[in-house]
């Protein structure tokens, strides 16, 4: 491992935590000049969904070996250990609990790929070990915890990759410099789009019994120790408020980086505002599965659309009728509204610049591998080589939490008077055809309550809203004993 063996290196790192906290807006620092010699030994940690992308991913590598894997449901790992033992001639080493993973010896980098409330912990304590992390989006579950992993990275002199991966796309990249360029004029305002049909997850009379298979303390790590009151203990956890963070953070987050980075905006925005509810359905979920945010950067502004229920796509509901040209369907992308015309980004790694009726200027589409940006960034140990360094991450994630706070502080009104409580043009057309949205899925608009949250206005500096302890005490959450966040890096 070159001249400072890990031990050396966790003692190090011990040191290290009683030194004061990196300010918080710090840019991301090249960590020592040195390359690593082989391949990096990573260690996956939660692997029944995202986290097999991230197996795969690694074995695709070169430059990489998969020599842990951890997850706390031990009937959720088979195919990945077959996997990993076919690439390497020899299983990898199996973990329940995180913490063993770290003190591993044979462990170069942790990929995160638990539950949102796990992903802050789970960096924070792998960095303080010693160990480069790739922690999947959000990479936070509230916004306080974002920070600290970003003051930790700095801290500890840590590679930590964000994985919003259509930052390593090519033809995305290609687009928003493009745009950013001034060829497509003035840019006026970002549309983010996340329209993905969401069922019901039912409801139960009673808890759902734990697999034997899982260690449920472990799963729950951070977060309270509660029965599991919906039907599937996993994946629904997305749409419960303690876990999860609704389709803002389980899809939406790649298309809110996208919105701010096609802005060229480094940090949070000046207000947030947001409204929606969950509609068509009563079950065990919590979250919004429709929803409007829209967040202030002084002349330009983020417009944010959150859609669980069966939709169109966003051109042939913002037009009435639908288009021949696939590549201008965005159901799930990005829309950038300039003075001369669009760019749309209807998938991860392709976009189109139109004029003002649609007519194609440019189009622009290749792909890109993000697993592979992050190994570059640790073999070399220069974070600055990172597409997505955890500063990004962190800011776009805290924007998905920012709408989130604003819908839960939000006061129930009539949902056909929603749009006349705002004068913002691009706002209330946003909300009129959510509510024609709404009304095709039989949503009666007279008699169902939507809530209506506050325009919160946010210090950018300090991450905390001005005059507004209400959505301040949402800035964080209570941790149980042994899974704590730092307050402090």
């Amino acid at each position: 491992m070159g001249p400072i063996d890990r031990r050396e290196l966790m003692r190090l790192s011990a040191a290290l935590a009683a030194a004061s906290a990196v300010p918080a807006l710090r840019a991301a620092e090249p960590v020592a000049k040195r390359q690593e010699p082989g391949p990096v030994r990573v260690a996956v940690v939660g692997v029944r969904s995202r986290g097999k992308e991230h197996v795969q991913g690694y074995l695709a590598q070169k430059d990489a070996v998969i020599t842990t894997i951890c997850d706390c449901d031990e009937s959720v790992i088979a195919d990945v250990m077959k996997a990993v033992e076919k690439k390497n001639g020899k299983p990898p080493k199996f973990e329940k609990d995180i913490r063993k993973v770290l003190e591993s010896k044979d462990v170069d980098a942790v990929s995160v790929a638990t539950p949102n409330h796990w992903h802050a912990l789970a960096a924070i304590w792998a960095m303080q070990a010693g160990k480069d992390v790739y922690v999947e989006k959000p990479v936070s579950h509230n916004i306080s915890e974002g920070r600290r992993i970003v003051e930790v990275a700095r801290k500890e002199k840590r590679i930590c990759q964000t994985g919003t991966q259509i930052r390593s796309q090519a033809g995305t990249r290609a687009a928003i410099e493009f745009l950013q360029s001034g060829k497509l004029g003035v840019v006026t305002m970002a549309r983010g789009l996340c329209y993905k049909d969401r069922k019901s997850i039912g409801k139960v009379a009673a808890a759902t019994p734990v697999p034997a298979s899982m260690n449920y303390d472990l799963w729950s790590g951070p977060a309270p120790l509660k029965p599991v009151m919906r039907a599937k203990l996993h994946y629904d956890w997305h749409w419960v408020w303690d876990y999860g963070n609704g389709d803002l953070g389980n899809q939406g987050i790649h298309q809110m980086d996208v919105a701010r980075w096609g802005l060229g905006q480094a940090g949070l925005p000046e207000s947030v505002y947001s409204v929606g509810g969950r509609f068509g359905y009563t079950d065990d979920g919590e979250t919004a599965n429709t929803q409007v945010a829209v967040f202030g950067y002084g002349p330009t502004k983020v417009v944010f659309e959150v859609r669980g229920l069966p939709s169109a796509d966003w051109l042939a509901d913002y037009r009435g009728k639908p288009t021949a040209d696939k590549r201008m369907l965005a159901r799930v992308g990005n829309v950038f509204y300039t003075d001369q015309g669009y760019l749309i980004c209807s998938n991860y790694d392709s976009a189109v610049a139109v004029d003002k009726d649609f007519g194609l200027i440019k189009a622009f589409s290749q792909g890109g591998d993000h697993f592979a940006n992050f190994l570059q960034a640790v073999k070399s140990r220069d974070a600055s080589m990172l597409n997505a360094d955890i500063e990004q991450g962190h800011i776009s994630s805290a924007m998905c939490h920012l709408a989130n706070i604003s819908h839960r502080l939000g006061a129930e009104q009539p949902l056909a008077q929603v749009a006349e409580l705002t004068d913002d043009k691009d706002t209330v057309e946003t909300i009129k055809r959510m509510q024609a949205h709404l009304a095709a899925n039989k949503v009666d608009a007279k008699s169902t309550p939507c809530a209506v949250g506050p325009k919160l206005v946010i210090d950018g500096k300090t991450e905390k809203f001005l005059n507004n302890a209400k959505a301040d005490a949402m800035l964080g959450r209570e941790y149980r004993k042994g899974f704590e966040v730092p307050s402090k890096a």
